[in-house]
Formats: C-alpha cells, sequence, structure tokens
C-alpha cells in the first residue's frame, strides 16, 4: 500500500512538472501579440497605437509609433511617427519614406510632418510624420522591412522592422 502510494505522488509529481514545463515553453515560443494602446484624445476622437523601438545602422534608437486617429464624421487615417534622439539628425521632409521589404520590392509614404510641427522649423527637428494608409495593407506579412529615412545632415538611415510590427501596424487597419 505505502509503495502504491508512492509510485501515486511520483506520478502526480512528474504530470505537474510536466504541465509546469509546457507553460514554461509555450510562453518563451508564443508570437508577440498586438500591443495596442487606445486613447481618447477628446470626446469621441480616438487614437490607437502601436508603439515600437527601432535601431538605426549606427545603433540609435528610434521610436516609431504606428497610429490610427478617428474622430466624429471624418475619415480614419493611418500614420507613421519616427522620432530620434535629439542631435541623431536633420530629417529632409521634402522627400518621403521609403520602405523596402527584403524581397526587393519598395513603397513610399509621404511626409505629412508638417501637419504635426506647424509650430517649429522643420529642418531642426530630428523626428517626421508619414501617411501610411495608402501602402500599409500592400506589405507582406512574415516578411522584414527596411525604412530609409532621408536627412539633410548626413547619410540617409535605415531602420529595420520585424515581421510581428508589420502585423502590428496592419492590425490599425481592423475596425474598431
Amino acid at each position: 500500500m505505502k509503495m502504491k502510494n508512492t509510485l501515486r505522488f511520483i506520478g502526480s509529481a512528474l504530470l505537474l512538472g510536466m504541465l509546469v514545463l509546457m507553460v514554461i515553453i509555450n510562453v518563451a515560443i508564443a508570437p508577440a501579440q498586438a500591443a495596442l494602446r487606445q486613447l481618447e484624445e477628446a470626446p469621441g476622437q480616438m487614437v490607437y497605437q502601436s508603439r515600437q523601438t527601432l535601431k538605426d545602422q549606427q545603433g540609435n534608437r528610434w521610436q516609431a509609433i504606428a497610429f490610427k486617429r478617428i474622430r466624429p464624421g471624418d475619415t480614419e487615417v493611418i500614420y507613421l511617427r519616427l522620432v530620434g534622439f535629439p542631435g541623431t539628425a536633420e530629417l529632409d521632409h521634402s522627400q518621403p519614406l521609403t520602405l523596402t521589404n527584403s524581397l526587393g520590392k519598395t513603397w513610399t509614404a509621404i511626409d505629412i510632418s508638417q501637419e504635426m510641427f506647424a509650430d517649429k522649423p522643420q529642418a531642426e527637428l530630428n523626428a517626421a510624420e508619414y501617411d501610411l494608409q495608402p501602402i500599409l495593407m500592400q506589405l507582406e506579412l512574415g516578411i522584414p522591412l527596411q525604412l530609409s529615412l532621408p536627412t539633410l545632415d548626413q547619410a540617409e538611415i535605415t531602420l529595420n522592422v520585424s515581421p510581428e510590427v508589420v502585423e502590428e501596424w496592419q492590425s490599425l487597419s481592423e475596425p474598431t
């Protein structure tokens, strides 16, 4: 009887250990879920955001904020705001953002920074905003992207974007 109870205890402990191990493995390898933030800017005006940190070819960090703004009686728009640390670069707002996937396919997004920075001289800014709406759903899932930011003061800045980030950006297109 004592042996039977001991075997039962060992079996239960092994089963529990296997279950814990399976949970740990699932958490460790589970794909990243979209972490969209929802903000109410004003009554009836909602913003849904995806925030990511991307590194350029020199290792500088850039904040990438893809967002959808919904205003009452207005169309939904999806923009991408890229912000580097002060002194990182002076972005050329007269040029579009170029998005290139690893298969060599290229898209451009127009710079709409004048809407974002109406009260500041743009040439001094290390930030830009681009209209993603026309191209977002053309980006292919599962394929990484490179963003090429035109600058006034140095060579183009390149940011690498993982397929998971592209998928999160596309999730902004889903009905809310």
